[in-house]
């Protein structure tokens, strides 16, 4: 985004978005001529919702950092140390922040797109890793679960995609929703392997 032309293409996507979601450290798109303001005024209504490692007031706000790092300065890697048996703190075997405050940002985008249909409004939310980790500290542990079956052919989707990396298959979504198919208009694909523009229509395809 400091050349011209990025900057052109980056204002025109943004321009005709209803959802811009960011995880930039704090102040970086600001430092680009991005700031909140301005990314409202290029998108009026537009739903803007950011991430940062250890939240947005505080000693610790804009200092850098992703799941793993948070997981051990936060107290999480304690758990870790426990389920390992080791000597000191260790990070858990999955990237749970990264995941739990996916699903966080998820609903922080429909609750303001449902707003958004009553008032015309935009909206702004804001999370952070480090809120997320007090969140599950805060739950306690779950109760132990019987270990995974093993795989099965029905674990998986019946359709075979074309991704960049070949035919595949995705597994079933965990949940229904009756009446909605869970599906996606599109396969994997690269990253650059798309043109900088928005479909034409939903389910089209930009070349």
């Amino acid at each position: 985004l400091r050349r011209a032309a990025d900057r052109a293409t980056f204002e025109a996507l943004l321009a005709g978005a209803d959802v811009l979601v960011h995880g930039y450290r704090p102040g970086a798109l600001d430092g680009l001529g991005y700031d909140a303001s301005a990314r409202r005024a290029l998108a009026p209504g537009l739903i803007d919702v950011s991430l940062d490692a250890y939240g947005w007031t505080g000693p610790w706000a804009g200092r850098r950092g992703f799941d793993s790092l948070v997981q051990m300065s936060c107290g999480l890697a304690q758990a870790g140390q426990a389920w390992r048996q080791a000597e000191g703190p260790v990070p858990l075997p999955v990237q749970a922040l990264d995941h739990a405050t996916g699903y966080l940002m998820a609903a922080s985008v429909l609750r303001l797109l449902a707003r958004r249909l009553s008032d015309r409004t935009g909206g702004q939310a804001r999370l952070s890793l480090a809120r997320t980790a007090a969140f599950l500290i805060a739950a306690g542990p779950a109760e132990p679960e019987p270990a995974l079956a093993p795989e099965t052919p029905e674990d998986h989707a019946p359709e075979v995609e074309p991704t960049s990396w070949g035919p595949a298959r995705r597994l079933r979504p965990p949940l229904t929703v009756a009446g909605a198919a869970l599906r996606w208009d599109r396969a994997a694909r690269n990253l650059g392997d798309d043109a900088p523009a928005w479909a034409s229509e939903p389910g089209s395809r930009v070349r």
